[in-house]
C-alpha cells in the first residue's frame, strides 16, 4: 500500500476559475501563479490547462519549479518570484528573474555578457510589503543602474499588497500609489511603457485600480478566495461562517458575481474497523473516550500526509455521504474516525477528507479555521503531500 491520500484535481475546475478571472479583469494579461506545485494541485499538469485556457505567463517562486515545467516540455514564459542564486539556469531554461538588489542584476549582466544574449528581467519594487524588493530613498537610482547594464532589459515591474483582503483599502492604495509612481518616474525615463503587475487575488476580487497591464492570481484559480470571514460564539465554540458553494458570492466583501470552483478532492480509504467497547480511550493521550459501544474506522493518513495534528477530536471527514468525526489524536501515519451511526460501512470504503460527496462536503476554509490557518496552508499541505489524479469534469 502507498502511504497518504490521493489528491484527485478536476481540471475542469480549473479552468473554469481561470475564466471567472478572466470575465472580471477582462482584457488583461493574466500570469497565473503555480508555485508551491500549483498550490499543492501539480504544477505540470494544472500549468498546461492554465496555458490551454490562455495565461499569458506562468510564476514560480524558485528556479528548480521552473526547470520541472520545462523538463514536461512547457514553453510558455515563466517568471521566477524569488529565486536569485542560479544565475546561469535563468539563461539555460529561458526564464523571466524578479530582480530585487543591484548586485543581483550586476551578476546577470555579466552572464548576458558572456553568453552574448539579452536577458528580459522584472524588478520588484517593495511598496510596504515589507519582504523583498527595492525601496527607499535611492529607489529610482537603483533602478537607473539596473537600466544602464549591459545586456538585460528591464522589461517588467512587479510588487506585492500586504492586505488586500481586507475592506478597509487605505494602505493597499498607498502601495498602489507607491507602485504607480515609480512605473511612471520608470517608464518617463526610458521613454517605453514598462509592463507592470501587482494584483493577487485579493486585488483581482476588490481592487480594480489595481489591475494595470496584468493580474497574478493564485488562490482563486485553485477555487477559493482569500477573504475569509470567522466567528467564534461566546461560549467559546468555534463556529464557521460557510461560504456558498466554491466560496464566491457574498463571501466577506466578494463581488456577487464571482463563483469559484475547488478544484481538489482528498480522499483515502478504510484501513480497517474496529468494534470498541464503552469506556475505551482511542489513540495517544486518551484525549476521546468512547461514550458508547462504539465502531471505530482507521485511515490511513496522518500528520505525516499533511492531515494537520490540529484536527484530534476536531475535524470530519465524509463516509458514505455523512459526515463523521475524527477521533482521538491525529497520529504520524493514522487518524481515527467514529463510524458507529454508518450503515454498511467497511474497510476500503472511501472516506473523503477534503471535497464533496453526495450532498455533503468539507472545504478547506473549514479546516483552515479548525487548524486556526487559511485555505493555503491546507491545499498545499494535503495536496504536497498526496499522490495525485486528474479529472476533467466533476
Amino acid at each position: 500500500m502507498d502511504r497518504g491520500a490521493i489528491a484527485e484535481v478536476n481540471l475542469s475546475a480549473i479552468a473554469y476559475n481561470f475564466q471567472a478571472v478572466r470575465k472580471i479583469v477582462k482584457n488583461r494579461q493574466i500570469i497565473a501563479v503555480v508555485k508551491a506545485d500549483a498550490y499543492g494541485h501539480g504544477a505540470v499538469e494544472v500549468s498546461k490547462r492554465f496555458i490551454k485556457e490562455g495565461a499569458s505567463y506562468l510564476a514560480v517562486a524558485f528556479i528548480d519549479e521552473a526547470v520541472k515545467l520545462r523538463d514536461a516540455g512547457i514553453t510558455a514564459p515563466i517568471i521566477v518570484l524569488f529565486d536569485r542564486k542560479e544565475v546561469r539556469e535563468f539563461f539555460d531554461f529561458k526564464l523571466i528573474p524578479v530582480v530585487y538588489n543591484v548586485d543581483d542584476a550586476l551578476s546577470l549582466s555579466t552572464e548576458a555578457r558572456k553568453r552574448n544574449t539579452v536577458l528580459h528581467i522584472h524588478v520588484k519594487i517593495d511598496t510596504g510589503m515589507g519582504r523583498i524588493g527595492l525601496s527607499g530613498n535611492p529607489l529610482i537610482d537603483e533602478l537607473e543602474k539596473i537600466a544602464k547594464m549591459e545586456r538585460i532589459k528591464i522589461t517588467g515591474l512587479i510588487s506585492h499588497f500586504s492586505d488586500a483582503d481586507l475592506s478597509d483599502k487605505s494602505y493597499a492604495t498607498v502601495q498602489l500609489e507607491k507602485f504607480n509612481k515609480v512605473r511612471e518616474t520608470l517608464s518617463r525615463k526610458l521613454n517605453r511603457k514598462i509592463f507592470s503587475h501587482i494584483a493577487n487575488s485579493a486585488a483581482v476580487l476588490t481592487f480594480k485600480d489595481a489591475y494595470l497591464d496584468a493580474v497574478r492570481p493564485g488562490i482563486m484559480l485553485y477555487g477559493y478566495s482569500p477573504i475569509q470571514k470567522s466567528e467564534v460564539r461566546a461560549d467559546s465554540t468555534p463556529s464557521l461562517t460557510l461560504p456558498p458553494r466554491g466560496g464566491g458570492q457574498g463571501w466577506g466583501g466578494v463581488s456577487e458575481f464571482v463563483d469559484l470552483i475547488p478544484a481538489m478532492k482528498v480522499k483515502t480509504k478504510i484501513l480497517c474497523i474496529r468494534n470498541v467497547a464503552l469506556g475505551s480511550p482511542v489513540s495517544y493521550g486518551r484525549t476521546f473516550i468512547t461514550k458508547r459501544q462504539s465502531r471505530i474506522g482507521v485511515i490511513p493518513v496522518g500528520y505525516a500526509d499533511g492531515y494537520n495534528r490540529l484536527f484530534s477530536n476536531n475535524a470530519d471527514v465524509l463516509v458514505k455521504g455523512r459526515r463523521v468525526p475524527v477521533v482521538g489524536r491525529v497520529c504520524m501515519d493514522l487518524t481515527m474516525i467514529d463510524v458507529t451511526d454508518i450503515k454498511n460501512v467497511r474497510e476500503d470504503d472511501e472516506v473523503i477528507m477534503l471535497g464533496q460527496q453526495g450532498k455533503e462536503s468539507i472545504t478547506a476554509y473549514e479546516l483552515a479555521f479548525r487548524a486556526h490557518t487559511i485555505p493555503y496552508e491546507i491545499l498545499t499541505s494535503l495536496g504536497g503531500k498526496s499522490r495525485k489524479t486528474y479529472v476533467k469534469a466533476s
